[in-house]
């Protein structure tokens, strides 16, 4: 691979975004590709996927290169220099890559192989919580499945057109995808592509959606004219899917604390041709207590670490604290135990994060169960990242028996 000027100046600019502005990874990068309308895919593939690789490998390029957390212009060159040794790519004779030691980047990092927590570029306590929850066999094979670039998936919007027909319109952009098996509406694009500017995304066919987030839907098992609350909504993923699971029958109504983001579901909806959503802004207490005894089924996809996305969102490995962890389980103990009293007797729930961490999980739904004797389990799935190569979810399906 010979690498261009342009391209990798723009991968060091964006770095500092992130690490020195405290940007998100996916919005400089989309930053990123809109800068030069000239670069072709593979231009726009290496700026998204070396921005990535950096953000993900941070530490361990950091202890190769010496350059600890100063995110100055000469040591983020350093940083990129490693990242290039390590790909077995041909440094240029550039002034900011001369006198790169190739032997030591290489030793140095044979050297850091012993070491998970460097290895495998998390920070030390994430590594120590995550052995304490999971167990050290388990969480080496997880983190090293998280430390994977994640697959691009879409799911079929099944309110306008079909999986198989979706396919084919998108093959007329030469966008190849495939099945995947246990996934009914779930395509997987062979190789990387920009599939928002398509017209099938245009004319709403389909939502890009992981795999094991398509999971949570489908388990709260909706029915055509329900009345469904979706209270944890964000932009509405979850909510357009349960739309076109009820066929556009019944009432959504899909609730979040923040109303920027449910003003994104609705623009979403009208793309989707999802008809049966409304929103509604929980500003306080009073909004809750209103929606009580009214649903058929209630998903709560509650706020959690998402220690199960990393591969998608890997910076978030650096900007997540232990103490946020603390404060995000009596969130979503406070949470399951407030939003779970808008299902009506004999109404589910479902319980979701997309975490691996049982105190996030399992752990909540056991203390809940013991709280609310009116409640049982029906039944719950963990999703292994290691196992499945998707992301790490957790889900359980719970019933009001009075």
């Amino acid at each position: 691979m010979r690498l261009h000027r342009n391209l990798v100046y723009t991968v060091v600019e964006s770095m500092k975004l992130i690490f020195n502005e405290g940007e998100y990874a996916d919005k400089v990068v989309e930053k990123a590709l809109k800068k030069d309308k000239r670069w072709g895919a593979r231009d726009r593939k290496f700026v998204a996927e070396t921005i990535y690789d950096m953000v993900r490998w941070k530490r361990l390029y950091n202890e190769i290169a010496g350059t600890k957390y100063h995110y100055t212009h000469e040591n983020v060159w350093k940083n990129f220099a490693v990242w290039a040794i390590l790909k077995g790519i041909k440094l240029p004779e550039w002034t900011q890559l001369q006198e790169v030691p190739e032997r030591r980047i290489k030793g140095k990092f044979d050297e850091l192989q012993k070491i998970r927590a460097i290895k495998e570029s998390i920070p030390d306590w994430m590594d120590e919580v995550c052995v304490k929850e999971l167990g050290e066999a388990t969480w080496t094979k997880e983190i090293a499945a998280l430390n994977q670039q994640a697959e691009v998936i879409l799911r079929t919007n099944t309110l306008k057109t079909t999986k198989i027909a979706l396919k084919n319109e998108l093959l007329k952009d030469d966008i190849e995808t495939e099945f995947i098996d246990g996934f009914p509406d779930a395509l997987k694009l062979v190789e990387r592509a920009n599939v928002f500017v398509t017209d099938s995304f245009k004319n709403g066919f389909f939502e890009v959606q992981d795999a094991s987030s398509q999971l949570v839907a489908a388990y709260l098992d909706v029915q055509p004219g329900m009345r469904v609350i979706d209270t944890c909504a964000g932009a509405g993923g979850k909510s357009l899917h349960l739309a076109a699971l009820m066929e556009n029958k019944g009432i959504i109504t899909a609730t979040d604390i923040y109303e920027s983001k449910l003003r994104k579901l609705k623009i979403r909806a009208r793309r989707n041709g999802a008809h049966n959503i409304s929103t509604k802004v929980i500003e306080n207490t009073k909004v809750i207590k209103k929606l009580k005894d009214t649903a058929d089924r209630v998903l709560i996809d509650a706020p959690c670490s998402g220690i199960g996305v990393l591969k998608r969102n890997p910076d978030s490995k650096w900007k997540l604290q232990p103490e946020f962890l603390d404060e995000i389980r009596k969130t979503q103990a406070a949470i399951l135990q407030d939003y779970s009293q808008m299902v009506k007797v004999n109404g589910k729930v479902v319980y979701a994060t997309c975490s691996i961490l049982p105190s996030e999980n399992e752990n909540q739904v056991t203390a809940f169960l013991q709280n609310n004797p009116n409640f049982e389990l029906v039944k719950q799935r963990k999703v292994s990242p290691a196992k499945t190569g998707y992301d790490g979810f957790y889900m359980a399906l719970l019933e009001r028996k009075s």
